[in-house]
């Protein structure tokens, strides 16, 4: 059985080795000890733990519709009047991420700018409920953000038609994934986004054959281990290590998730551990298809890239697919994780632009 376990693991990590979270081999079902994060290289203008003075933060929780509690950062304008109707913006972190990760950072210079901002810990994930951690459902993560507008909503300082929705990297399609049959989301705005479906059915560039998939789908031979007591295997995420063939995109990742520029472990997890799906859910999102009918959406999409990002392809294509009202965005010389925390090249005055025009 662990043979027949291991070859999916592996192309696991063949496939998604410039995926959206960078998959290699990994098994960890024991918390491991606090490990001191590796030293990053300065990376100019990574600021991803930012803390604002102009804003309130709060912690909040709230239900989605599978009685799942949900865990996320309220930030308030300090200036804002509360006995007012105001506009408000979920963000959902990059997949594999938590709140911590990108998404507080952005939720804090939108909030800025005015308005109220709710960064979200995805179900599984994080301070969000869901067993076991690291599951992926990618369903599930799209009624994160309907929750999410349930809650401000029902703000009274929050104007429930007024609210728009904003996902990074994996979250930019279970945002999208979202709208789709949310109305309420009254307008998208997507950063480095991964159409997480056609990553795992396709990889990048469509390199992955017919017969690859076959075989990563046979990691459901794992569940048999899984339903008798056996231990959690956990697939990819960023590596651990970096060793002389890591190829540039997982360092790209391991700079940002595996140093003190951006490494975070929620409480209750191990740093081994973090970044990386259970194997037996990961082939989930094979079934996973956010673009389709994203044309059906009708309302404001941005989609922010960067010229060198892996990631481009699926902005694109979700660009191409959808209707006006749509813009994109491609910031020169930016690669993928360069737009999770690197406040010199996140374009916000162009999202606030776009926030304001279609919210304000």
């Amino acid at each position: 059985m662990q043979h027949r376990v291991l070859i999916p693991t592996l192309l696991f990590s063949a496939i998604y080795a410039t995926a959206a979270f960078a998959l290699d081999k990994t098994n960890v079902s024991r918390q491991s000890p606090q490990t001191p994060a590796q030293q990053s290289t300065v990376v100019e203008g990574a600021d991803n733990f930012y803390q604002s003075n102009q804003l309130t933060m709060q912690k909040v929780t709230f239900k989605n519709q599978y009685n799942m509690q949900v865990a996320g950062t309220l930030f308030i304008p300090k200036t804002l009047n509360q006995n007012a109707k105001n506009p408000a913006i979920i963000v959902g972190h990059p997949m594999g991420a938590v709140k911590e990760q990108s998404s507080n950072l952005y939720a804090q210079k939108l909030a800025e700018q005015g308005f109220v901002t709710l960064a979200i810990d995805l179900s599984f994930w994080g301070e969000s409920e869901g067993n076991p951690r690291n599951l992926v459902a990618p369903e599930i993560y799209a009624e994160d953000f309907s929750a999410a507008v349930d809650f401000l909503g029902t703000r009274p300082f929050v104007d429930r038609e007024r609210i728009g929705g904003l996902g990074i990297c994996g979250s930019g399609s279970f945002v999208i994934s979202a709208a789709k049959i949310d109305p309420r989301i009254k307008v998208v705005a997507t950063v480095s986004m991964y159409d997480m479906g056609a990553a795992a059915r396709n990889g990048l560039r469509k390199s992955v054959t017919a017969e690859q998939r076959k075989q990563m789908i046979a990691a459901a031979e794992q569940r048999y281990v899984e339903f008798t007591g056996g231990e959690t295997t956990y697939v990819g995420g960023t590596t651990n290590e970096l060793t002389a063939s890591t190829d540039p995109v997982q360092r790209e990742f391991f700079d940002f998730y595996r140093t003190p520029r951006g490494e975070f472990t929620p409480k209750g997890s191990s740093p081994e551990r973090t970044t990386k799906p259970t194997l037996t859910s990961v082939v989930r999102f094979m079934n996973y298809y956010p673009l389709e009918r994203i044309e059906e959406i009708g309302r404001p999409l941005l989609f922010v890239t960067g010229t060198e990002a892996d990631s481009r392809e699926f902005s694109e294509d979700a660009y191409n697919r959808a209707v006006e009202p749509k813009e994109i965005v491609r910031v020169p010389n930016a690669g993928h994780v360069d737009l999770y925390d690197r406040a010199n090249l996140i374009p916000f005055d162009k999202l606030t632009s776009f926030f304001t025009q279609h919210l304000k």
